[in-house]
């Protein structure tokens, strides 16, 4: 069961205090606190757990205090949608919002390698009016003797450059808890000139105790990518092993199965899922074409295979785009192969927005549908 207080209720104030007492007086009953952080207001949740089964709905809702009460019908308890749920979710990080509602674009280096090319990137995405990136320093790889990322030492000129250009959001994978405090001391060395998404990549989707570090930090968002090899619902508890732990400032990633049904693709794309997350949770979904098709091979009209599965997702309702590019894919250190070059950006950026236009006319469609009947 969770109970929605008011709106901006103070921790402070009577109300809440009121509130919290009566809750922790119930019996065979814990209670977990949480906070949406939305647009324009902050809602606090109180989320109980035991038996709640006996619980009388409309004596709490009757509470001073509180908005109204939800009973939990689903597994995913803090990030799922429950019954009667439909609230609007978002969080603002740094200036940029995230929610089920809008799309973002996040292109950039899949590896860093130089401070040349990740000036040239940034560069690029100032001229086509994009504030956000992706940036790998933390590379974990498949073989040992793979280039594994700069780690540690790329992160200044990283950051410095992003504040230089005016990015306001790197997505960076990490694989260990200690990334962590080299990105938060980096960006204290460098007077916090962006904002740093931290990335849980799909080796790492069932690493608990690397989840349960990340979701006990409030400071970063988190993107989850979905596990190569598992199953959707497993993949979801991973993210609601985050929010379990705090931090619910989460974006689910589609990625790509591992199967060779896939082939030629990398990855056999899994973009039709981004309207069941949605359904199933209040998160964001970002899709990943450059890791789930691999190539840069095209149609017979010449599209590429990465436009493609990128239109697929965001005709689908995608939030988040992370996409490679590289200012000369020949000499980049990881998936070179995959990556588009800076003049295709602003190709690519109009082909999205074609295909964000198809998806806002669908839902509209829909509505005036359902509207009639």
């Amino acid at each position: 069961m969770i109970v929605i207080l008011e709106p901006n209720l103070s921790s402070e104030s009577e109300l809440y205090q009121s509130v919290r007492l009566y809750l922790e007086n119930l019996p065979n009953v814990r209670i977990r606190e949480h906070q949406e952080h939305g647009i324009q207001q902050i809602l606090t949740e109180f989320y109980l757990i035991g038996d709640t089964a006996a619980l009388n709905q409309a004596e709490i809702e009757s509470l001073p205090g509180v908005e109204r009460v939800v009973r939990i019908s689903e597994e995913y308890r803090i990030l799922g949608r429950h019954r009667d749920d439909h609230r609007p979710t978002s969080f603002e990080y740094n200036g940029v919002i995230f929610s089920q509602d809008n799309l973002n674009i996040f292109a950039g280096l899949c590896a860093v390698d130089t401070p040349h090319h990740v000036e040239q990137m940034m560069q690029a995405l100032q001229q086509h009016n994009l504030a956000c990136t992706r940036m790998g320093a933390y590379k974990p790889r498949t073989n040992p003797y793979s280039f594994q990322g700069h780690g540690k030492d790329c992160l200044p000129y990283v950051f410095e450059l992003a504040g230089k250009y005016g990015i306001k959001v790197i997505a960076m994978e990490i694989t260990h808890e200690n990334h962590l405090r080299e990105i938060e001391e980096a960006l204290q060395q460098t007077g916090q000139p962006t904002g740093v998404m931290l990335q849980i990549g799909t080796r790492n989707t069932q690493n608990f105790e690397l989840l349960k570090a990340v979701g006990r930090q409030r400071k970063f968002p988190v993107l989850l990518k979905r596990g190569f090899g598992i199953t959707l619902e497993e993949s979801l508890n991973a993210a609601e092993y985050l929010a379990s732990e705090g931090n619910t400032r989460i974006i689910f990633g589609l990625r790509g199965m591992k199967t060779n049904m896939g082939d030629p693709h990398r990855n056999f794309v899994d973009f039709t899922h981004v309207p069941v997350v949605k359904r199933l949770t209040r998160m964001p979904v970002c899709i990943d074409p450059s890791h789930s098709v691999g190539t840069r091979n095209e149609d017979p009209n010449g599209i590429l295979d990465i436009m493609h599965a990128t239109a697929q997702g965001v005709i689908a309702g995608a939030n988040m785009i992370l996409v490679d590019f590289h200012p000369d894919p020949a000499t980049a250190l990881v998936d070179g192969p995959q990556a588009l070059t800076l003049d295709e950006l602003g190709y690519f950026i109009e082909d999205v927005n074609i295909a964000r236009k198809a998806y806002e006319a669908r839902v509209l469609n829909c509505q005036e549908f359902f509207s009639k009947k």
